[in-house]
């Protein structure tokens, strides 16, 4: 492993990334694009694009606050895509259109007012037709935001999980990071959230934090555990363009690097140590947990509907969005020029998604699950084996330990240095095209 790619080479929620997307020439129409999809099993998300804070490390789309009634313009905006959305979907549908799941993220879906929440979930339900009390429904929140009259709403509603972003229990850590909270108010927060009895409670915790050390580190660690969460994400701290950290001072990169694999590899064996198990590198499920939100990755073949101007929706071969941003002033225009859009009949902004980039995504978010994938499955996808289609960059792993030996020829698994290296290997999967076009995006 002497000659290893840097661990904490990008997070790969995603394939391809929002920055390799462009303006579509074509401006398809909805309806045509969902013509010949199948929509039996679709995913629903609905995007708010707004927080009370903006942390240090997020480059989410969202904004602070929103004045002169914003939300309620933001929601009106939603019901007119939704309208346009569902339109497309039922028209000249010959099957009837379900979804399978659903989740309301952003930004924080919880900055807005119980009665606002009330207003997107009649959305989901009376717009797009999705049944959110019969489906897997996660939901964000923060420990602000988490009041109990939203949270009842939410339980009354159908959610299912309910994700809450502490980072850290360390007064000083949280501070570090840009995201200033009193211990006090994060552990009346997580009252409220187990009072609501929404099954499944995730909490997000952060590594790599000026100043944490192992011992501040397992303080969090066990603040979260004594709340029994059925799930853990444990994310690495990135300072990522146009982010307040991103002028974050280090001693090095390496020395950076080497905090946080040293935090990772703490965090895991404390989890599992403690009835845990690892889903992928963030996430871990307490054993026996109920299954009531998505794993740690989109389906590979089943389409997404995303509702909101930082929302992504998926077809077969086409992914599409709005336009995206990171800093402040682009994402205040972007989201004001949705809350004033009339027509939502048209695809604006995406990517088209070929034969190798199916391939590739199919691939990428299989391999970074800690299951693995079944070779199998993939053959009876694409008619290949994925050492047919990506020799080069498999041979690779291999050399680099990042691949399981023990897995057998039917299974493709990482050992736990590939899960440890996922945010080097996912990127490595990039095409060359999509590098191209994520390097040739202009940061704004």
């Amino acid at each position: 492993m002497t000659n290893a790619p840097r661990p904490y080479e990008s997070y790969v929620y995603a394939y391809p990334h929002k920055t390799a997307y462009r303006p579509l020439a074509d401006r398809p129409a909805l309806r045509e694009l969902w013509a010949d999809e199948r929509k039996d099993a679709l995913s629903l998300y609905l995007h708010i694009p707004f927080c009370e804070v903006r942390c240090g490390f997020c480059n989410l789309f969202t904004r602070i606050g929103a004045p002169d009634e914003l939300t309620t313009r933001y929601l009106d905006a939603l019901d007119r895509q939704a309208t346009a959305v569902a339109d497309a979907l039922h028209a000249g549908a010959a099957t009837g259109v379900r979804f399978a799941a659903a989740a309301f993220g952003g930004g924080t879906p919880t900055f807005l007012d119980a009665g606002e929440l009330e207003r997107l979930c009649d959305i989901a339900e009376k717009r797009m037709g999705a049944d959110l009390r019969a489906v897997p429904l996660s939901v964000e929140t923060s420990p602000s935001t988490a009041t109990a009259d939203r949270l009842s709403v939410l339980a009354e509603r159908g959610a299912t999980r309910v994700s809450i972003g502490v980072q850290s229990f360390v007064e000083e850590e949280a501070k570090a990071a840009v995201r200033p909270q009193r211990r006090s108010d994060v552990e009346a927060a997580l009252g409220r959230i187990r009072d609501a009895r929404i099954p499944v409670l995730n909490i997000d915790l952060i590594y790599g934090i000026d100043g944490q050390t192992p011992e501040s580190w397992r303080l969090s660690l066990d603040a979260a555990l004594a709340w029994r969460p059925e799930e853990l994400y444990l994310y690495p701290l990135y300072a990522r363009p146009l982010t307040p950290l991103e002028r974050r001072a280090h001693p090095s990169e390496a020395g950076w690097d080497a905090q946080r694999l040293d935090l990772y590899r703490r965090g895991r064996d404390h989890l599992l140590a403690r009835g845990y198990e690892q889903v992928s590198m963030r996430m871990f499920r307490r054993s026996g947990a109920p299954r009531e939100g998505a794993d740690d990755y989109a389906c590979q073949t089943d389409g997404m509907i995303g509702l909101g101007c930082g929302a992504r929706s998926y077809t077969s071969d086409l992914h599409y969005s709005f336009d995206y941003a990171v800093g402040m002033r682009e994402i205040r225009s972007i989201i004001d020029a949705y809350t004033t859009t009339e027509d939502f009949s048209r695809a604006e902004v995406g990517r088209a998604v070929d034969a190798d980039e199916t391939r590739r995504r199919h691939l990428l978010q299989s391999l970074l699950q800690a299951e693995g994938m079944a070779v199998e499955g993939y053959r009876e996808r694409f008619g290949s084996r994925p050492a047919d289609d990506f020799p080069a960059e498999l041979d690779r792993f291999a050399g680099l330990g990042w691949l399981d030996t023990d897995a057998g020829p039917d299974l493709l698994r990482l050992s736990p240095t590939g899960l440890a290296y996922s945010d080097a290997l996912g990127p490595a999967l990039f095409s060359p095209a999509v590098r191209a076009a994520m390097a040739a995006y202009e940061a704004k």
